[in-house]
């Protein structure tokens, strides 16, 4: 019997089962089954997706199906057109316009549906977090969620892949294992933490003095897991508790409340993001799982290096309803060997990141960095706009394309309204009938709804990461009725469509270079409003200088000072500053097409037109080398 709310609408969960080999399925998948296991919803028609012939009854990647769930073996010939654009797991709404693509979208996905349906499953929303933000920022921007979601999953299926597993631990499992020994920080952390200096001191012979009470996690050893941690883990369990746990009202003795809140005992963690259980451990535990399972007999040698996963593998099975969810998905637990004292810190190749914290800062105004790019034959150069009289006739559009439906204010909507000419007016002069295009960053969808209304014959798909923007671009749509527009909710790289013209408008510090890079490895054009160049920066994927011109003239430091500078451009600052604010964008931007341009692609940096329309008014416009650029 389902358990859906009444209101809902019936949706349809993708996932695949072609993994590795016949014995197991992705990790993904194998995520999103515990999860749904754990939750026991009810909520989706499941459809596993197979990229070969296993639908026999034999096949031993049943038994990592919740026990009783109903599914459909499908193809991927048989996949719906929006699913076909994009990674598993996804989850598609009746009608199939409106896509969640991704793990961590997906799973938040889950928990939102058994919560709608049962609110009172305290245990599931408290793995969203204090804030309800577990896993939430994308994987391009952040580093946790690339960790958990993307670096774990990949790194265990590559491990497990290896004929004899004689290699060295996944780094990315090192890393998790240096995230636990970090000091953990949760809400009212001072309670808990007297809490614990009143529990050491009330041990037999323990001999504590003031504060003093602090021990290195890299000196714990497997015989303190029942006394170390346990106040930690208890007050962990008691928060998945359906029942209110109310302690008892006391304010503790006085020698304890007298103790400095930094001679307090450190916390330890418990779960992977500190105290508590959240999605976070729901993502983690198949891929631990299946990384101790893939080292057989003879795992001691490399568990001596992570003591402390041991640890979360230990009280994870503690948590209410973990071991029932696992047992349905085919997953039981292992015993581990005794696990000895915790080793010192692994030494650690310094990041990018790293490496350049050892740097002295670079000291100066934009004005030295510009001098020596001028120097080497490098100046911001703006090509004049090629439709810069363009524009729609908004008075005769519908309410819902207008951006005003956005709750914006007439003087902000007039000039939203401006960008969208230029940008609107580009795609027109490039787009041919019949091809895609997609609204990358789309947020409520004020571009992409113009380019569907306007361009009938186009397909537009809109890509944002954030529920509640895609939801409201997707009500606008269904009030102007339109047919030919697609809302996928998903980090930009879950998106694998084919398409002919991307489009971004203010699209983020590097959320402007995925955009470019996606094209690219598309070999679609690209019309793009960069913004916030304050937030450019290096990331796993992507360093700066992006060009071969500007690398071989500035340092990253170099580099990033014209892009803090490039951010100087508000109305309200002084006409000077506001024009190196200008030449500063014009040269990011600059080297961003001139890394296009070395990827075969003709590319201009324009303004739009009025320029008083934003203060980030530049605008990126690059078609493949076969094409021409207008």
């Amino acid at each position: 019997m389902k358990h859906t709310n009444s209101n809902s609408i019936e949706e349809c969960l993708y996932l695949a089962v072609s993994g590795q080999s016949e014995e197991t399925v992705p990790l993904h998948t194998s995520i999103a089954l515990f999860l749904l296991s754990y939750c026991e919803s009810k909520s989706f028609r499941v459809c596993l997706v197979s990229a070969t012939s296993l639908a026999g009854e034999g096949h031993s990647w049943r038994q990592w199906l919740p026990e009783g769930m109903d599914f459909r073996m499908i193809s991927m010939q048989e996949l719906p057109q929006v699913i076909r654009s994009c990674r598993l797991p996804a989850v598609v709404e009746e009608g199939g316009r409106y896509c969640r693509a991704g793990l961590a979208v997906v799973l938040r996905h889950i928990i939102k549906r058994t919560l709608e349906a049962d609110p009172c499953r305290k245990d599931v929303a408290e793995l969203l977090g204090f804030k309800k933000t577990c896993l939430k920022a994308c994987a391009e921007v952040s580093e946790w969620t690339r960790l958990c979601e993307l670096s774990i999953p990949s790194a265990v299926e590559d491990f497990c892949r290896q004929p004899d597993h004689q290699s060295e631990i996944p780094t990315a499992l090192l890393h998790l294992e240096k995230k636990l020994r970090e000091p953990v920080r949760v809400h009212n952390d001072d309670k808990i933490r007297r809490q614990k200096l009143q529990q050491k001191k009330d041990m037999p012979g323990a001999g504590l003095q003031g504060g003093s009470v602090e021990r290195n996690p890299e000196e714990g050893a497997a015989e303190d897991l029942q006394s170390s941690d346990q106040l930690e883990l208890q007050a962990a369990l008691a928060k998945l508790s359906v029942e209110e746990v109310h302690s008892a009202a006391t304010r503790g003795p006085p020698h304890i409340r007298k103790v400095k809140t930094t001679e307090l005992p450190s916390l330890e963690h418990v779960f992977a993001e500190g105290l508590y259980f959240t999605l976070t451990d729901v993502v983690l535990l198949p891929c631990l799982h299946q990384f101790l399972v893939s080292l057989g007999q003879q795992p001691g040698g490399m568990l001596e290096r992570l003591p402390l996963l041991q640890r979360w593998y230990l009280h994870i099975q503690e948590v209410p309803g973990v071991r029932r969810a696992a047992s349905s998905c085919g997953i039981h637990f292992l015993s581990l060997p005794e696990q000895g004292p915790a080793p010192s810190s692994e030494p650690q190749n310094p990041t990018n990141h790293e490496e350049e914290k050892a740097v002295a800062p670079f000291i100066g105004g934009p004005r030295p960095t510009m001098t020596k790019l001028k120097d080497n034959g490098i100046e911001a150069v703006y090509s004049p706009h090629p439709c810069s009289s363009w524009a729609l006739d908004w008075d005769s559009l519908p309410a819902a394309v207008n951006p005003t439906e956005g709750k914006m204010s007439n003087d902000r909507a007039l000039r939203k309204r401006q960008q969208l000419n230029n940008l609107v007016g580009m795609v027109t002069k490039l787009a041919q009938p019949g091809e895609t295009v997609v609204d990358f960053c789309s947020g409520g969808g004020h571009l992409g709804i113009v380019l569907a209304h306007t361009l009938p014959a186009m397909q537009v798909v809109l890509i944002e990461n954030k529920e509640e923007s895609l939801v409201r671009a997707k009500n606008r749509c269904d009030e102007l009725g339109l047919n030919n527009i697609w809302f996928i909710q998903a980090n930009l790289d879950y998106f694998t469509g084919p398409f002919k013209i991307g489009v971004a408008l203010h699209a983020c510090g590097v959320a402007t270079d995925m955009v470019m890079e996606h094209c690219i490895k598309a070999q679609a054009a690209f019309v793009i409003s960069p913004c916030c160049y304050g937030f450019i920066q290096n990331t796993v994927k992507f360093t700066f200088p992006r060009s071969q011109q500007f690398m071989d003239v500035l340092s990253y430091k170099e580099h990033m000072v014209l892009c803090r500078f490039a951010d100087q451009t508000e109305f309200q600052l002084p006409a000077d500053r506001r024009l190196i604010g200008k030449q500063c964008m014009g040269l990011v931007d600059l080297d961003r097409a001139q890394a296009a341009e070395r990827n075969g692609y003709s590319v201009k940096v324009m303004s739009m037109e009025p320029e008083s329309c934003s203060p980030k008014n530049n605008m990126v416009v690059g078609v493949p080398a076969d094409c021409e650029l207008i």
